[in-house]
């Protein structure tokens, strides 16, 4: 009886240990960035297409611009308006980087997690937010949902909708588009997964040249 009580605490410390060793892995996309006080600042906001994204884009902008992101996944965009204070803190932007939708038009009970009036309601706010801190700022355009039966429900055609009350919204407030749809749509076979958001290593460092190349851009001007 001792040695399988002894077992079983041997066994329970090993899967607390592994436990631990696992979570101390950490996606690069959130690791700690020290900035280069030469250098602009630049802010990612999104959800686990921009995580995807965001190695890569330090990458291309290394030497460039100080490249950082919300420390989490960004959510639907009533999340955003709950944390964008926090996000944004009390540091200077050159740039801010920012998308909300994927989550937002998610249909798990039938309708949308965030219904289009309110999408709309948010993105002011957020925009309102972003602006005072005088970055320039860029939006990017939700990339596409492919066909078929996606976890969770998602349809492409909200997609649409949702992005072009946001562009509507940019456009009033004088914020350039990355439109990473039209970049996406044309080559889903190629740099997504099959019937999944998500992209492939190599889907998300194409979005990342796309990325790196609008925030050069704005950082010229």
């Amino acid at each position: 009886m001792r040695y399988l009580v002894a077992a079983v605490v041997f066994l329970a410390l090993s899967g607390a240990v592994f436990a631990q060793g696992k979570k101390k892995k950490m996606d690069p996309a959130f690791a700690p960035v020290t900035d280069d006080p030469k250098l602009p600042r630049v802010l990612l906001i999104g959800d686990s297409i921009s995580i995807g994204y965001t190695p890569a884009t330090r990458k291309l902008l290394a030497g460039k611009a100080n490249v950082h992101r919300i420390p989490t996944n960004g959510g639907p965009s009533d999340n955003g308006k709950k944390n964008i204070k926090k996000w944004l803190g009390s540091s200077k932007w050159d740039v801010i980087h920012f998308n909300w939708g994927l989550h937002d038009i998610k249909r798990g009970t039938g309708k949308n997690q965030v219904p289009i009036d309110a999408y709309e309601r948010n993105l002011r706010d957020l925009v309102k937010a972003m602006k005072e801190t005088g970055a320039r700022l860029i939006w990017a355009a939700t990339t596409p949902v492919p066909a078929g039966k996606t976890n969770p429900p998602r349809l492409n055609a909200d997609v649409l909708a949702y992005n072009q009350i946001a562009k509507k919204v940019m456009e009033e407030n004088g914020i350039a588009i990355n439109d990473l749809y039209a970049f996406a749509l044309p080559r889903l076979d190629k740099i997504q997964l099959k019937v999944n958001v998500h992209f492939t290593p190599k889907g998300s460092e194409a979005l990342a040249e796309r990325v790196a190349a609008a925030i050069e851009t704005a950082l010229k001007k």
